[in-house]
């Protein structure tokens, strides 16, 4: 009997769009639009060389409410993906959900969903993963997956959530922008 070897656990970052890895800028949807923020494709690289899988978890509401169609959000991805892999970073996989708030929706932060729908694709060990962003869903979504770490950065609405929120907030990571959160995981290690 031939006894197959299992692959190791993966461990990944979860990366919030909007206000963590590039300015905030409401319902963007135009590709010439994106500004990746200081420091972000530095330390994205450094987070991969590392062994982390980088997987996009995005709510596009902007979608559901009907100002653009789900082709502007994918235009703006590859735009994305493009500017990054200059700097030789490759996310994995980015997920969508593109329904308004008051839509049902199977994967809209705070869900969960689509932290689970990577652990079963990429074999991720959630416990060892962590999850940063700039709102509070955002740190609700890696605690929903019990992530090892949610991380909130100051960046975009972060410094608004940190000061409305502080007891909501007690259990997160609470770092200046995508660098200081990558450095934190990095010290922490996988």
């Amino acid at each position: 009997m031939i006894k197959r070897a299992s692959r190791p656990p993966v461990a990944a970052v979860f990366l919030d769009r909007d206000g963590t890895i590039i300015e905030d800028r409401d319902y963007l949807h135009k590709a010439e639009e994106v500004v990746i923020l200081p420091g972000v494709p530095e330390a994205l690289r450094r987070l991969q060389e590392a062994g982390f899988l980088l997987i996009m978890i995005t709510n596009q509401s902007g979608v559901g409410r009907g100002l653009f169609p789900m082709a502007d959000v994918e235009r703006v991805h590859e735009h994305l993906l493009n500017q990054l892999a200059r700097d030789k970073v490759s996310i994995r996989k980015i997920y969508v959900a593109p329904e308004a708030p008051e839509q049902p929706s199977r994967g809209r932060k705070p869900s969960p969903q689509f932290l689970f729908d990577a652990r079963d694709e990429f074999g991720i060990e959630l416990s060892e993963s962590y999850m940063i962003g700039d709102k509070l869903i955002d740190l609700e979504c890696g605690w929903n997956a019990r992530v090892k770490k949610s991380i909130l950065v100051r960046t975009g609405y972060g410094a608004k959530v940190e000061e409305s929120a502080p007891a909501r907030i007690r259990e997160a990571v609470v770092v200046d922008d995508f660098a200081a959160a990558a450095s934190w995981i990095l010290r922490e290690g996988p």
